[in-house]
């Protein structure tokens, strides 16, 4: 018999609530989403900018939740529905029942953040700490003021590891995340200028992400990157919290330390040395990206008391994302090309590093990047988007596909030749890109979320499936 998340009055008392008609149940997952709910989660009803869960509370207990949690006001709404749990605020209660979770845990909790890989370090390590013991993580990016706790709600009391993820586009936002997550061990993965519209500095940055080492707990770990200019302000904060400072990089004294690297289509073979420990693994996804932070990954892991050897080796599971670098085959009439889906989100850091993978690529046709804007750069935005022109060239794109008014900078400041098509908006390049793939190609696709490039991938997966479209196999 499975294991209940909640007892019904263990929740009850954990989010401080009142209930309403028949008593609740058991508990089997948490839910702030009617379309994707199971029966037998708790459905709490959050207000949000666009939309009020209290609209969907009828529609949850119909669906089988065991009970929807409602603030105290409109209880009377749904008077016969089903268990309800009264509460003052519901989002706080969610946040309440997050604080419950962690409370009860015996489990070593590791938090990610960082200007990119936040993401894809939270996939490895949940790979690395599974053969360890149960371990429990975020789904998607689930980074901030909802998810964070949604993700703490959700975890079984029996994990033996916890991988949450947190996210932050203003300054003060992680403080709160960290001191409901309470982390063995703190990740940040590198800091860049991403949001830097919000802050006018990277040092501001920083400083903001630094913020995760104040909900460490006593004698905690913060896992930082040697490689990045701001380790030495980060290692100031971290040291004034009295933690173990813990580095990951090319250099000598790094405690985990890169020795080689051999890149292959489908993912790389590494040698490392982690704590004085020589050890030989894969990453299974290409991109030397991914090379740098499944350092932090297994430093990580050993000093939350992972099994060293076992966490390297399930490092081979590892694949990108849907809009985070996958890769799949296009069918076209002369033959197959690859397209490298990293349209998800964008900022000058991953967008190097997605072009460099593009650049790595083995082609026998051209390299073609197609590119949206990068968002939230406040000034220097044309700055930053024209300082990828050496990029480009370095990576040896031989087509630039732009869309959007900040990408202009960049396409003007390519060679005439390397000009595909530029528009305002993405969908207005979208047909010379059909009409301009060949068998051969490689084709990179990158822009922030709001630069629209998801519709660009699927136009060129629907119109080249041959069938189906067809994953790249690491």
């Amino acid at each position: 018999m499975t294991t209940p998340l909640w007892a019904g009055a263990e929740l009850v008392a954990a989010v401080g609530g009142t209930v309403r008609g028949t008593g609740p149940g058991a508990v089997s997952g948490v839910s702030i989403d009617s379309r994707s709910l199971s029966a037998g989660d708790a459905f709490f009803a959050i207000r949000g900018e666009r939309l009020d869960g209290h609209d969907f509370v009828r529609g949850a207990l119909e669906a089988g939740a065991a009970l929807a949690v409602v603030e105290n006001g409109r209880l009377d709404e749904f008077e016969g529905a089903g268990a309800l749990v009264g509460v003052p605020d519901v989002l706080g209660a969610l946040e309440d029942l997050g604080r419950g979770a962690r409370a009860r845990t015996q489990a070593r909790v590791i938090a990610v953040t960082g200007s990119v890989g936040k993401t894809s370090t939270k996939q490895m390590l949940e790979l690395a700490l599974a053969p360890s013991g149960p371990t429990h993580a975020s789904v998607a990016s689930f980074n901030n003021h909802w998810g964070v706790p949604l993700t703490l709600a959700r975890m079984p009391a029996d994990s033996a590891f916890v991988v949450s993820e947190i996210g932050m586009n203003h300054a003060g936002e992680i403080t709160p995340l960290t001191a409901m997550v309470r982390p063995h061990v703190a990740i940040i993965t590198t800091v860049e200028p991403v949001h830097i519209e919000f802050f006018g500095s990277v040092e501001a940055i920083a400083d903001a992400k630094a913020e995760i080492f104040e909900g460490v707990e006593p004698d905690g770990h913060a896992v930082l990157n040697a490689d990045n200019p701001q380790f030495g302000r980060l290692r100031q904060v971290a040291l004034r919290r009295s933690l173990d400072v813990r580095s990951f990089g090319i250099g000598h004294d790094c405690d985990a330390r890169l020795l080689t690297v051999a890149s292959l289509p489908q993912g790389s073979i590494v040698t490392a040395n982690i704590l004085g420990t020589d050890i030989g693994y894969r990453v299974g996804a290409p991109g030397r990206h991914h090379v740098q932070n499944s350092l932090a990954v297994l430093l990580a892991a050993k000093l939350a008391g992972a099994d060293l050897a076992e966490a390297a080796a399930a490092l081979a599971g590892f694949s990108a994302q849907a809009g985070r670098g996958k890769q799949d085959v296009l069918h076209t009439p002369t033959g197959e090309a690859v397209l490298f889906d990293e349209s998800y989100n964008a900022n000058p850091a991953s967008m190097r590093a997605a072009l460099a993978l593009l650049g790595q690529s083995m082609v026998s046709g051209r390299r073609i990047a197609v590119l949206g804007d990068m968002r939230e750069l406040g000034d220097l935005s044309e700055e930053l988007h024209r300082d990828l022109a050496p990029v480009l060239a370095e990576a040896k794109v031989d087509l630039l596909f732009a869309a959007g008014p900040h990408m202009r900078a960049l396409y003007d400041a390519v060679p005439e030749e390397c000009r595909g098509a530029w528009a305002e908006r993405a969908e207005d390049i979208e047909a010379a890109i059909v009409e301009s793939i060949r068998g051969g190609d490689a084709i990179m696709i990158k822009g922030s979320l709001g630069s629209r490039m998801g519709p660009i991938v699927k136009a060129l997966t629907r119109r080249f499936a041959g069938g189906a479209s067809n994953p790249v196999h690491a």
